[in-house]
């Protein structure tokens, strides 16, 4: 099933003749996801780095970008002055370079045993209103998953859960993905997923969530020119007409 959804159109191959030539982005608007902030994580490296990329995306179709740099305390200790800072200068260079995206800042949470004095010492950049992106180890679950998530809410904060596909604990238990959403928690689909880009079971799974009608809003999750690459690739392939008529609430931020 899913292979098929994905197999490019060839002679002999599933034809995508629903696909249009000039196929984009530009159902989804805004893109919540992305790490084009230089030299503060493991994104863009260079302001040089965060414009091929920004260009990229509009040449794509998109609007809007809410990049989301990471925010973890070992590796990532950013704070909003940090991402507001950076954001200053991509904003400033896009202009500089003629580039024609909304361009805004948020962060991407890591929740761990550190997260909640964090939230205690200064406000959570919301991507939407109060709706925070938050991730979380990707092999195994954190005990103090569901008590961070009820602290960020006491807070007044939304969580959203970026590629919940991608944790591997979670693909056996496909309850606690209906849990988090019971709980009030977004759930954020990488585009790169159902590509295959992140291997076979991520983006089983992930076609599972979009089948049920469970993701809320999808992001590029963008680092460098490798995934901006496939990104674009994925605009002829099947991956194309599955989701561009899912009610992803991403243009709801380009109003």
């Amino acid at each position: 099933m899913f292979s098929r959804l994905f197999r490019r159109g060839k002679s002999g191959d599933e034809k995508n003749d629903a696909i249009p030539a000039d196929a984009s982005w530009s159902f989804i608007g805004a893109d919540i996801h992305s790490h084009f902030v230089p030299g503060i994580d493991d994104g863009a490296k260079t302001i040089e780095d965060s414009i091929v990329l920004l260009k990229a995306m509009e040449a794509m179709g998109y609007k809007k970008i809410v990049t989301t740099p990471h925010v973890m305390s070992d590796f990532y200790p950013n704070s909003s002055l940090t991402i507001l800072t950076g954001l200053k200068k991509i904003q400033d260079a896009a202009r500089e370079n003629n580039i024609n995206l909304e361009i805004s800042a948020a962060a991407e949470y890591y929740i761990d045993e550190y997260f909640t004095e964090l939230m205690a010492k200064e406000p959570l950049l919301p991507i939407h209103k109060n709706e925070v992106l938050v991730e979380f180890s990707m092999l195994y679950e954190p005990p103090m998953l569901n008590s961070a998530l009820f602290s960020m809410q006491t807070n007044g904060y939304k969580p959203i859960i970026a590629h919940p596909e991608r944790y591997i604990f979670f693909h056996n238990k496909f309850e606690r993905y209906r849990e988090l959403r019971d709980r009030g928690c977004k759930l954020q689909l990488n585009l790169l997923s159902i590509s295959g880009y992140y291997g076979r079971n991520i983006m089983e799974v992930a076609m599972r969530l979009l089948e049920k009608g469970m993701y809320d809003y999808c992001g590029s999750d963008m680092h460098h020119e490798k995934h901006a690459a496939a990104l674009k690739a994925m605009l002829q392939t099947k991956a194309y007409s599955t989701l561009v008529n899912y009610p992803f609430l991403n243009s709801q931020l380009c109003f």
